[in-house]
């Protein structure tokens, strides 16, 4: 196929599902798709949550061979996580609470044909190792049931996640996803094909124009410029929002800047914060490396100041006029300190009643030992003595305080030499 005739079939596509846009990333998008569409690979759409990745395979399902048989579009992250398995491959009677009848999956229903599972990323783990038996072998099982059953089905997948993170995560099977990446594509966000947003936002206003019986809404150079170095979080489906938002409630049809930031969302502040730079070395260690070396960094600072702390409160024990004084040494180095003196202390300082006095360490002429037996057998005959007291010599009440049975207690009264 030459390169105009390569063209003339992505215009072709466009017309006929209604895709507006002429920017590199899209084209390559729609030239990719049409490629495939004719083959049986397992595909695999990631885009922004908007850009039309359902649009993706409706055309890459309208082109291929199947195009007679059925087409499903499955939200994996709309379905409960304990039903999915029932709705993906069906179950039997009687196989869990509710299932008061046999029923057919999505991939018994659309043998033959093709299914679409958006939001992929969302799929239990369980879910997903079912799934890849079926893109493996083409077998499944229905829930309840020890029957193997075979399908032919396409699989096309969709996801606005990065799967392969997903993997180092462990929320997503790393060999399903490379099955069901067999041929990527990317869809490209809508700030990344700025040339088309424009074009876009004039083919809704017709549209809007024409379904409400109105004057189709225009933008003025100000507003225009702003249209197309708007974020569009939302993409293709956010753009399609506004401009009805306009059509319907512009009181001017010609939209000047001012009327047009009143129709756009105030976009959240973000990334105001200082950030913290990557230890060197450990660009891509990740998140919890960087925060494990800012701990690491702040309890050796906390050690390092403790230390200090100790260093000082002996030097004024040592040395008990440094209490009073605004400089002591470490080592070699004189800190200085400037304490303010009591007699010039603000009025509205909180003045302690009793201050606290450092006693001069050399004044202190002794100092007495108390002894304390760390004795097991001593610690227990007191306790002993102390539950038969408390308990007025009554041996069963004793022993069930002691949490011992009273046969024990007998027998630890006599090897002690216990009198009750």
């Amino acid at each position: 196929m030459t390169k105009p005739e390569s063209m003339d079939n992505i215009q072709s596509i466009k017309n006929r599902f209604g895709i507006i846009g002429n920017s590199q990333a899209l084209n390559y998008a729609l030239q990719v798709a049409s490629q495939v569409a004719n083959t049986d690979l397992t595909v695999l759409i990631s885009g922004e949550s908007g850009v039309g990745k359902e649009v993706f395979s409706q055309i890459i399902h309208a082109l291929s061979a199947r195009k007679h048989n059925p087409f499903i579009a499955v939200n994996c992250g709309a379905i409960p996580e304990g039903t999915i398995d029932s709705e993906l491959f069906g179950h039997e009677k009687g196989s869990f609470t509710g299932a008061v009848d046999s029923r057919k999956g999505y991939f018994e229903t659309v043998n033959g044909g093709t299914i679409f599972l958006d939001e992929i990323g969302e799929m239990p783990l369980g879910t997903q190792a079912r799934l890849l038996r079926v893109l493996e072998t083409g077998e499944y099982i229905r829930v309840g049931s020890s029957k193997v059953q075979k399908t032919d089905v396409r699989v096309i997948a969709a996801t606005n996640r990065d799967l392969l993170e997903s993997t180092h995560q462990g929320k997503f099977r790393e060999d399903l996803y490379y099955r069901l990446n067999t041929v990527p594509i990317r869809v490209p966000a809508l700030r990344d094909r700025k040339e088309d947003i424009h074009m876009l936002f004039r083919k809704f206003c017709v549209d809007f124009a024409e379904r409400y019986k109105t004057t189709s809404v225009q933008l003025d150079d100000e507003a225009r410029e702003i249209l197309i170095n708007y974020p569009w979080r939302g993409n293709v489906r956010e753009l399609k929002n506004i401009a009805e938002q306009i059509s319907v409630l512009a009181t001017d049809k010609l939209v000047t800047a001012a009327d047009l930031r009143r129709f756009l969302p105030e976009q959240p502040a973000v990334n105001r914060l200082p950030m913290l730079a990557p230890p060197q070395g450990n660009v891509n260690g990740g998140d919890f490396a960087s925060e494990r070396d800012i701990l690491y960094k702040l309890f050796f600072d906390m050690k390092k100041d403790v230390t200090e702390l100790k260093k000082m409160f002996f030097e004024v024990l040592q040395n008990p006029s440094l209490a009073h004084s605004n400089t002591y040494q470490d080592g070699d180095v004189v800190h200085h300190h400037n304490f303010p003196p009591a007699e010039v202390a603000p009025s509205n300082i909180i003045q302690p009643q009793q201050p606290f006095i450092i006693q001069d360490s050399n004044k202190i002429d002794h100092h007495e030992e108390v002894e304390e037996t760390l004795s097991i057998a001593d610690k227990e005959k007191e306790l002993i003595e102390k539950a038969l007291k408390k308990h007025k010599g009554k041996r069963k009440d004793a022993a069930l305080d002691l949490g011992i049975s009273e046969r024990t207690l007998y027998r630890k009264l006599k090897e002690y030499n216990i009198n009750e």
